[in-house]
């Protein structure tokens, strides 16, 4: 059906700009005499498609009109929803938006109802009735009123024949028969509202106090159970933190009441905030300094920051306003209560489950290609959200832009800085760290004639220097998190090698690394046992068809045939097979199974200080 078609693209359309459209939310439909598409409730306009719009009746709609609904609210709303989805055409299973009877009013074909910043900077304002009347006089305004069959009835009263609607606290609907005048209407509206605006949302850099920020940040995200991401600007910290919620969607998506701290004393504010309002904040404040967005998963964090960012800017706005006007108490009671906001959170933030790595936050270095790479790529498919670390930024940020929710850092992991920097940057992204792999590495082979001291210290400061560097900064968030969770277990995993556990001719500055790093790690092990933290290193075998073997000019294949370390072989593919044949397995060692080995130690409970083999046979544990 090509108006279906036209329906998708508009709704894809402003659905993906951030300007007109909230946390996927919003809504579209299309009618004709006997029937209304609209979307569904808790689905995004972003990616809709022409055949996952709800089909409704048009007759039973109309229907419901002549019917009278219980006086108790409760009771009202069920039954209304209870017409309503009688009312789906015979075959639909999916549950139409709340506002389907305020969309079938129009007589327009098209609807467009979305809550763009800059437009409840109006609606959400002192002046907003009287101001929007000289600014749009044939548009009509209706005052605030709770969402579903109320709002429709006040619509139905008022609507009259009008193509433009600001609902107060609550957006703007436009309605025409074709696509590009709703394009034109919407277009006009928010040039006129900008030519009015006084100061635009600044969210520019801003001095903040780090430190307390890295010590608070772990502290929230254990007292939550998920994921805290840190964010502050120049109207952040303008933004009065004692505002009320200004639409439905800010109750739903970071709850009625955010926590403003204002000291370290992070626990007991959290615990009361919850024994009053029975859920945890989703937002927490800190004056001055900036905010913290939580959530069980990333999706529900990055959309409470979002809409808390939305309440920023409409503050903002507003300003050009008369200045806010926030929801009643009355009106918020009714909306954290209602079931359909319930039920279009619950279907909007729905995630997978049961994953290896659910929510863990990992943290691999040298992960912009090879081993790394493919360590990251694995633990994401189980759950996992990954910082790609890498001295290689441009890499680590091609890699990161394939894995979503990952974060790409720049690191030199013989740099004492850079290394504090990548720790501090997880943090204020994530909250903490629950896995740290060690994985960036170097080999260069050479007998002991040809090793160079310049090239045995370089090794020797990127495997083993570089592996206690890193430890030393990543379990500094490690430790809060204990302190705050103290049963809660966390890893740190060196990928070392099987040169780790056995000589290596003409390798020695490679191996001696390896074996300190064992060293490193049983050490570590000892140290941090009592933080619940496990300290465990790898020992791959021959990661053969990886770059740090195959690579034409600077592998290990072309390094160990220059190097003579094979004798007799005259070609790479003789220096392969003389590697494979050491193998009982009859094969290079491969991402899969270093993956698998890192779920195995994440997994146990019971094991510090280990140095696992993942070699095939080559090398056992002795």
């Amino acid at each position: 059906m090509f108006e279906l078609d036209l329906l998708a693209a508009m709704s894809n359309k402003y659905g993906s700009k951030a300007e007109f459209v909230l946390a996927g939310g919003g809504n579209t439909s299309y009618k004709d005499e006997n029937v209304l598409y609209i979307k569904g409730s808790g689905t995004s306009l972003s990616n809709i498609k022409p055949d996952e719009f709800v089909k409704m009746d048009r007759k039973a709609l109309a229907e419901m009109w002549d019917k009278t609904y219980s006086d108790d609210e409760t009771q009202r709303e069920a039954e209304v929803l209870a017409d309503m989805m009688d009312a789906r055409s015979k075959g639909e299973t999916r549950r139409p938006s709340v506002e389907t009877l305020m969309h079938d009013l129009f007589p327009q074909k098209y609807v467009l109802h979305v809550h763009p910043a800059l437009v409840n900077g109006l609606t959400c304002s002192v002046n907003g009735e009287k101001l929007m009347k000289e600014l749009f006089p044939d548009a009509v305004w209706i005052p605030l009123c709770k969402p579903g069959y109320i709002l429709a009835l006040e619509c139905r009263k008022r609507i009259g024949g009008k193509t433009l609607m600001f609902l107060q606290n609550h957006g703007v609907v436009f309605a025409a028969d074709t696509v590009e005048e709703i394009d034109v209407m919407a277009e006009n509206v928010m040039t006129v509202l900008k030519s009015k605006i006084q100061h635009e949302p600044d969210f520019s850099d801003v001095e903040f106090d780090k430190e307390k920020v890295l010590n608070l940040a772990p502290a929230i995200r254990m007292l939550y159970g998920g994921l805290a991401k840190f964010q502050t600007g120049k109207d952040i910290l303008n933004y009065d933190p004692q505002t009320k919620s200004f639409s439905p969607d800010h109750i739903v998506y970071y709850k009625a009441e955010i926590l403003i701290i204002n000291d370290y004393d992070i626990k007991t504010q959290f615990d009361d905030f919850v024994a009053k309002n029975n859920y945890k904040p989703k937002i927490i404040f800190v004056p001055n300094v900036g905010f913290f967005a939580c959530g069980t998963t990333y999706k529900e964090v990055l959309t409470a920051e979002i809409v808390f960012l939305d309440a920023i800017k409409i503050y903002t706005y507003a300003k050009s306003f008369g200045g806010c006007q926030a929801l009643p108490a009355d009106f918020i009671d009714f909306i954290v209560n209602w079931e359909v906001e319930s039920y279009r959170t619950k279907v909007a933030l729905a995630s997978s489950s049961n994953k290896r790595l659910e929510n863990k936050v990992a943290v691999i270095t040298g992960a912009a290609q090879g081993i790394g790479k493919g360590i990251a790529e694995e633990m994401t498919a189980q759950g996992a959200y990954v910082v790609i670390a890498d001295m290689n930024y441009d890499g680590a940020k091609i890699t990161s832009d394939g894995i979503e929710n990952s974060l790409a850092v720049a690191v030199n992991v013989t740099d004492e800085m850079s290394v504090k920097n990548m720790i501090d940057e997880t943090v204020l992204a994530y909250g903490g760290i629950d896995i740290f792999v060690n994985n960036a590495g170097i080999s260069i082979a050479g007998s002991l004639e040809e090793m160079q001291r310049s090239l045995f210290d370089k090794i020797t400061a990127v495997n083993y220097t570089g592996y206690f560097l890193c430890v030393k900064y990543a379990v500094v968030p490690m430790k809060i998190q204990h302190k705050y969770a103290p049963g809660y277990m966390m890893d740190i995993i060196e990928i070392s090698s099987k040169s780790g556990l056995t000589g290596s001719n003409k390798n020695s500055a490679y191996a001696g690394s390896k074996f300190g790093s064992i060293g490193l790690t049983q050490s570590f092990a000892l140290e941090l046992a009592e933080f619940n933290i496990k300290v465990n290193a790898i020992c791959p075998g021959n990661y053969l068809s990886g770059p740090l073997w195959s690579d034409p000019e600077k592998g290990l294949l072309v390094q160990y045939l220059k190097a003579g370390k094979v004798p007799g072989a005259k070609t790479i593919d003789d220096v392969r097979k003389s590697y494979v044949d050491k193998v009982p397995l009859k094969r290079g060692c491969e991402i899969k199974d270093i993956a698998r080995a890192i779920f195995y130690i994440v997994e146990q409970e019971y094991e510090t200080g280990q140095a696992v083999p993942v070699t095939g046979g080559q090398e056992m544990l002795k």
